[in-house]
């Protein structure tokens, strides 16, 4: 099993984040997939820039589609909920992306 670090500090998380490339995101509450309040997300690569058009007729307007957002957004609903961040503990010459938010 990895071994996992608790991050709570918002420099260290967004430190973790960038040297991943990661992003902020939150998918919003959406009954078409059955989540009741908004989910905080960090997206990786790719898929952090794919195209963002809803306009499509296969693309339900209630899908629940996670969106970027600014860090001071995401961290917001992270202290109101009351998360922390667990990831893999550092290894040299390793990124692992492996992360899980969790309330303290």
């Amino acid at each position: 099993m990895t071994e996992t670090t608790l991050l709570t500090d918002h420099q260290a998380i967004r430190d973790w984040a960038g040297a991943r490339s990661g992003v902020p995101a939150i998918r919003d509450a959406a009954e078409l997939i059955g989540i009741t309040e908004p989910v905080l997300m960090i997206e990786f690569g790719q898929q952090a820039y794919e195209d963002n058009d809803d306009s499509g007729s296969d693309r339900p307007d209630e899908l629940g589609r996670p969106r970027l957002v600014e860090w001071d957004e995401w961290f917001q609903l992270f202290d109101e909920k009351q998360l922390a961040l667990v990831v893999a503990s550092e290894v040299e010459g390793q990124r692992d992306e492996f992360h899980e938010l969790v309330r303290k």
